[in-house]
């Protein structure tokens, strides 16, 4: 990792969210869908071979606050803050108006590419939860770590793993500006643990300028479904890769949310998930 200088450290006005996109409609339990609504897009590939069977139980927020990862469950030296600090977390970085001309041949993938920044700073990856939720954070040096617990019991998480799921090809590389500052943002697939009903993710990388000087954001996004229930993992920062640390939080994570779900506690100590 390339060690920033603490003048850009300061400039960073937030980090990671771990929150949320679009809005959503319950998942199907009839066996003959596996996520894939009219658009015909589905999660990745492992999201649809081998589900997990979804809990029954109702998350509560007693329950959501049970199923938080800690910092012992990530890799690395993750400190946790408190909830009000993590809770106001937002990147300068990733505020701005997408360039439509990017989008010659499709300019509605335009809208879906500035709702991906726009909901990044925001932390509603996967729309505001319907029901219980929780979040903390961590941080390590120039990089932050926000982790959510959510209900999405009125709406469908899925959906929102769909729209993640083509967010690679429609928004592969595009720019957008603030106050007269053009960034160029990247976003890829990435790989993550087969775990929960379902499971997305993506890098996010912005360069651009802060402070007048140059500056690259990367973030690691992780999103997977247990039922109408959901974790979401934002990492990064300067610094840059954190994805190691977002695949360790996923396993663990829904692993404790599983077992919440299911009546259980969790284990007190990372579990041994291999």
């Amino acid at each position: 990792m390339i060690r920033r200088t603490s003048r850009l450290a300061r400039v960073l006005s937030s980090a990671l969210t771990a929150g949320a996109l679009l809005t959503t409609a319950a998942c199907s339990d009839d066996g003959d869908k596996d996520g894939a609504r009219d658009s015909g897009v589905t999660a990745s590939p492992a999201a649809r071979k081998q589900p997990t069977p979804s809990p029954t139980a109702t998350l509560t927020e007693s329950g959501a606050e049970t199923a938080l990862i800690t910092a012992a469950d990530i890799e690395d030296d993750w400190t946790q803050v408190k909830d009000t600090e993590a809770e106001n977390w937002h990147d300068s970085l990733l505020v701005g108006t997408v360039d439509v001309s990017d989008f010659l041949t499709a300019k509605a993938d335009a809208a879906d590419c500035q709702q991906l920044m726009d909901s990044l700073y925001d932390d509603d990856l996967l729309g505001k939860p319907s029901g219980a939720n929780a979040l903390r954070g961590f941080t390590q040096d120039n990089s932050r770590l926000l982790y959510q617990v959510a209900s999405y019991d009125r709406s469908d998480p899925q959906d929102s793993l769909n729209w993640m799921a083509k967010l690679p090809d429609e928004c592969d590389q595009f720019t957008m500006t603030e106050n007269g500052e053009e960034r160029t943002v990247q976003v890829i697939e990435t790989s993550l643990p087969k775990v929960g009903d379902a499971r997305q993710g993506l890098r996010v990388t912005v360069q651009g300028t802060t402070d007048g000087e140059e500056a690259t954001l990367t973030l690691d996004v992780a999103a997977v479904r247990v039922g109408n229930d959901a974790i979401t993992v934002t990492a990064g920062g300067l610094d840059g890769d954190e994805h190691d640390s977002v695949e360790q939080a996923v396993k663990l994570g829904t692993q404790r949310l599983q077992d919440v779900l299911a009546g259980k506690s969790p284990a007190a100590t990372p579990s041994e998930i291999e």
